[in-house]
């Protein structure tokens, strides 16, 4: 079977993201500024996303918008004509990557309002979190793969995007390889399907699709990310050679062989806890409605509606809130149990749509993959090497040199706790700095 990673690097040349020349000059900013040819972050401990062990007193240095060389600093030369940005003290990780997100549709409480600026904007967003790499897994339309195309250059100042199009649905094989072959026509980078039936209450794509839908793409070099809620579905998926798994097993305990075939088949998880947090959060006033974090980029509009008693009533009467209350719980005890297991876990979360707050979640998610039982290095994998690994990206996730130089500077230890990755000094893409908050 091809691999997720072979499926993406196909795709990904297919489109010219990896081989794309740039004609922005890497000695020049946005704003047209001058800047040093290099940038070299001195004194920081490094904590690569490999998993490997921090490096204390380390030095990086950026050219071109790429890593040029990392390690000690006792053992890197300091270029003359670098910047020297002094990082004694503080924390140097990869920037997030957030392998399950939407962009471009929502604005405040409304979908429906794709646009080039509003992918933009909600890019940045992204960023200001130190979300360095988004993959949207659905709701993509030409604008979002025309600013795809665009990032692959030096003077890049927001998060990096990749996309998957039209989410593949349809009764019978041929109208979802209609979806395909059309997904595939507008340069995405994977398909996304849905095999779910909302809680009983939808038609749920069966069997005979979902294999044709996967062989299918898979012809075409595309890999296949899977939306589940039950296990039987996990398994099933497996059968056909599904890529990715991006949301949790929901309906009851995960067993040893689901886990023994993620592990054999080197199939990724992404848990999206999130996702069933936001389902029946507002039904009173979250907690988060008061943390600067949050409030750093909440529109006040949107935090008057959601306050609204009506709207708040509506969640506490929903059924379905309810049982995706306990839907949560049951996620988050079989993320445990996939992770003790060896599974490579990918950090996604399902933001984009509306009430699902981009940046703000992806730090919430860290949280809830803590109370799951994953350790902070754990964490820091999975939502960097290992998110990068998982969805086939190869120019980021790791600070090593040659990789571009998406990074988060902090001033506490994420190792002593994920909550210090809200920590943030500065946040930095393709060595650039871009405006970002702190919490």
């Amino acid at each position: 079977m091809t691999t997720l990673s072979q499926h993406s690097a196909i795709v990904l040349f297919a489109s010219g993201i990896l081989g794309a020349c740039s004609n922005a000059d890497p000695e020049s900013s946005p704003a047209g500024e001058t800047r040093a040819a290099a940038l070299a972050v001195v004194g920081a401990t490094v904590i690569d996303g490999s998993g490997a062990e921090p490096v204390p007193d380390a030095t990086v240095v950026v050219r071109g918008g790429r890593i040029e060389s990392v390690g000690p600093s006792g053992e890197i030369e300091v270029p003359a004509d670098a910047e020297v940005l002094d990082a004694a003290g503080k924390y140097l990780v990869p920037g997030l990557i957030n392998a399950h997100g939407h962009v471009g549709a929502t604005l405040g409480l409304e979908g429906g309002h794709y646009s080039r600026d509003n992918v933009l904007r909600q890019l940045e967003l992204y960023a200001s979190y130190g979300v360095t790499t988004v993959v949207s897994l659905g709701g993509d339309e030409p604008a979002g793969v025309e600013v795809r195309d665009e990032q692959d250059t030096p003077s890049l100042d927001r998060a990096r995007l990749y996309v998957a199009g039209a989410v593949v649905a349809g009764i019978t094989p041929g109208a979802a390889l209609e979806m395909v072959n059309g997904n595939a026509a507008m340069g995405v980078d994977f398909i996304k399907i849905r095999v779910d039936d909302n809680l009983g209450s939808t038609y749920k794509m069966t069997p005979d699709v979902y294999e044709a839908v996967i062989a299918g793409a898979h012809e075409l070099g595309l890999p296949v990310a899977a939306h589940l809620f039950y296990l039987e579905d996990a398994h099933g998926l497996l059968d056909v050679d599904v890529d990715f798994i991006v949301h949790s097993v929901r309906d009851r305990d995960v067993d040893d062989a689901l886990a023994a075939r993620l592990v054999e088949a080197d199939v990724c998880y992404s848990p999206t806890l999130t996702r069933e947090v936001s389902t029946f959060v507002y039904e009173s006033e979250p907690e988060f409605f008061s943390d600067p974090f949050f409030l750093a980029s909440a529109e006040p509009a949107v935090l008057e509606a959601l306050r609204a008693p009506e709207s708040m009533a509506r969640y506490r009467e929903s059924e379905s809130a309810q049982r995706y209350k306990e839907a949560l719980a049951q996620a988050q005890e079989n993320l445990g149990a996939l992770s003790d297991a060896g599974v490579t876990i990918a950090m996604g979360t399902d933001t984009g749509p509306p009430a699902r707050f981009q940046g703000y979640f992806e730090h919430m998610e860290l949280a809830l993959m803590a109370e799951s039982g994953m350790s902070p290095m754990e964490i820091l994998v999975a939502s960097t090497g290992d998110a990068a690994r998982c969805t086939g990206l190869e120019d980021v996730g790791t600070i090593e040199a040659g990789k571009w130089a998406d990074l988060i500077l902090l001033h506490a230890d994420p190792l002593e706790g994920v909550g210090n990755l809200r920590a943030i000094e500065s946040v930095w893409v393709a060595g650039n700095e871009v405006p970002s908050v702190s919490g």
